[in-house]
């Protein structure tokens, strides 16, 4: 059996549209995803960072969060680099919980077009 550890849990999605209520249903979607493939509740979440790229400015993935019952969990909102030729209209998280399985049994999740930045990690 492992010991609790903090484990950082990565993931990201894209949007169509940088519109409000389409950045929440989608950050809803990534967030809801990890939180089913890792087994997690609030409760084992220590924070989560998000991450946007500079083409994203309708609202913040966080206000999403919260609205999902994250409100007692540390959330920051970040921008992306503007590296050109980069995955367009991408949301990106990391999630640091605590929990009992080792590095290889944790699910990072990436959803849409968003598998491209990560092959060897997406589902």
């Amino acid at each position: 059996m492992v010991a609790m550890t903090i484990r950082a849990i990565r993931g990201a999605i894209t949007l169509d549209r940088d519109e409000r209520d389409h950045l929440h249903a989608r950050t809803t979607e990534l967030v809801e995803a990890i939180m089913r493939e890792n087994a997690l509740t609030t409760d084992d979440l220590i924070s989560v960072i998000f991450t946007c790229t500079p083409d994203i400015v309708s609202d913040f993935p966080a206000a999403a969060a919260r609205e999902l019952g994250f409100g007692a969990v540390p959330l920051m909102c970040a921008q992306e680099m503007a590296v050109p030729g980069a995955l367009p209209r991408v949301v990106r998280v990391m999630m640091h919980a605590q929990v009992d399985r080792p590095r290889e049994e944790i699910s990072h999740v990436y959803l849409r077009d968003a598998v491209s930045l990560r092959r060897d990690l997406a589902q």
